[in-house]
Formats: structure tokens, C-alpha cells, sequence
């Protein structure tokens, strides 16, 4: 008998078991910590992971204005954006962004590292970015992660 005797199993939208977690940014590394918030929104440690279902979890990143950035990134890196009229491209630093909108440079960071079609717009409004330790997520009963212990 050659037949293999086992199936492939593919996750569905009804067979998912999503959850939420909780990250601790404070004095993690930006983009370490943004690859490892996209696995987790994504569902890629999970072992019945499927390319094209979202089978990722509901993710609180706390404390978003601790976050660092090595180098001189804080000064030199740029973020463009554009207002829509001529000559309406502006630039921002991750120091001048840190100041206005904390949160704002980390999901910038997740959002790059999501795929570019409609599941990654998906898992984007999984991302929940919170500034300070607090957050108004508690009835679900989110499980604190180590991002480091998930490899």
C-alpha cells in the first residue's frame, strides 16, 4: 500500500481560533518588534496556518512611546506622505512622529510588513497600538506574549 495516510488540513474562517495578545513595546527594538507583531497578526507560529485565511490573532501593542530605534534613525529615517495637492509631499522624522502620534510609528512599521491586497487590510484592523500601560481591551482577556519566546 503506497498511499499516504494522512491529510492536508486547511484552516477556514469557521475552523480559526483566534485570540488577543498582548505585546510590551517598552525598550524594544522597532522593527524586530513590528516582524514579530505581523507573524502574530498573521497566524504564521500557528500549526494549521493558511496562506489565505486570516488566521491570525487580535493584537495590543502597550507602551508605543517606548519603543527605540538604533543608529541614528531617530534623526535621519524619513517618513513621506502626500496631502494630494501640487507640491503636497511632506516628510516627518520618527522623533517628530514619536512627539504627535506615538502609536502612529508602529503600525506604520506592521503595516509594511502585512501583505499589500485585502487580507493584509484585514489584519490591520487586528492591530490595536496603545500609548502608556493601560487599555480599554480587558473584557477580552488578552494573554501577555514575549515576542522573544515565539520562536
Amino acid at each position: 500500500m503506497n498511499t499516504l495516510t494522512y491529510k492536508t488540513i486547511s484552516a477556514n474562517a469557521a475552523t480559526v481560533n483566534k485570540e488577543w495578545v498582548l505585546v510590551d513595546a517598552e525598550n524594544q527594538t522597532l522593527g524586530r518588534l513590528a516582524s514579530e507583531v505581523a507573524n502574530l497578526l498573521r497566524g504564521k507560529y500557528k500549526t494549521n496556518y493558511t496562506p489565505h485565511v486570516d488566521c491570525g490573532d487580535h493584537v495590543i501593542v502597550i507602551n508605543a512611546e517606548k519603543v527605540r530605534l538604533t543608529g541614528s534613525k531617530m534623526t535621519e529615517k524619513q517618513y513621506v506622505r502626500h496631502t494630494g495637492y501640487p507640491g503636497g509631499q511632506r516628510f516627518a522624522t520618527p522623533a517628530e512622529l514619536l512627539q504627535k502620534k506615538p502609536y502612529a510609528v508602529i503600525e506604520k512599521a506592521v503595516r509594511g510588513m502585512l501583505p499589500k491586497n485585502k487580507l493584509g487590510n484585514k489584519l490591520y484592523t487586528h492591530l490595536h497600538v496603545v500609548v502608556g500601560p493601560n487599555h480599554k481591551f480587558e473584557a477580552q482577556q488578552p494573554k501577555l506574549v514575549n515576542t522573544k519566546d515565539l520562536k
